[in-house]
């Protein structure tokens, strides 16, 4: 039988998290993209391999999986805020010792899982953008296989791609007017 577990994060419990990104973000200006991604990569490995893995820890492996993905797809041309972002929060999990030290067993990565779930309401617009686009871009690569040349692709790829961010970026604009975001940044 499980256990249903709810927090309540105040404003002053959120200002924990904020400044943990702001510290990460600032490390993330020192170091390169291409260390970041590799070494979340090693670290989700790591992640993976150990048994047995909290569930609510491997409930949020594929949303973390999902959001490097985002980060390496060369077609997707994430925006440099949201990449920053998003760089930010995987220097931050990258952290065995950040607010909890994730080595303490079962509650280690606690503070991580509360800080991918800030970010994935944060993003909520972006994720949302770039599954349409992936989809978009499956739904057209198996409809035309290789009777479409490049150049059409890349036109297309990139109009809708175009479409998204525009449609990202407005309504993460009216989240900010609404106030719906978590403030994390």
């Amino acid at each position: 039988m499980g256990m249903r577990f709810s927090l309540e994060l105040s404003d002053r419990d959120l200002r924990f998290f904020r400044d943990a990104l702001s510290k990460a973000r600032r490390a993330m200006r020192d170091a390169e993209e291409s260390e970041i991604i590799e070494a979340i990569g090693d670290v989700l490995a790591e992640i993976k391999s150990e048994e047995p893995l909290p569930d609510f820890v491997a409930r949020r492996i594929p949303q973390l999986e999902s959001m490097l993905r985002m980060l390496q797809d060369d077609e997707w041309r994430l925006p440099s805020e949201e990449r920053e972002r998003l760089l930010a929060t995987f220097i931050y999990f990258g952290d065995p010792e950040d607010i909890l030290p994730d080595h303490i067993p079962v509650i280690g990565y606690l503070d991580d899982v509360i800080m991918i779930e800030l970010v994935v309401r944060e993003l909520r617009h972006v994720r949302e953008a770039y599954d349409d686009f992936c989809n978009f871009r499956d739904k057209y690569d198996t409809k035309s296989k290789s009777r479409s040349d490049a150049a059409v692709r890349r036109d297309r790829i990139d109009r809708k791609r175009q479409a998204l961010h525009q449609r990202m970026k407005r309504r993460l604009k009216n989240d900010k007017k609404l106030q719906k975001r978590t403030a994390l940044w």
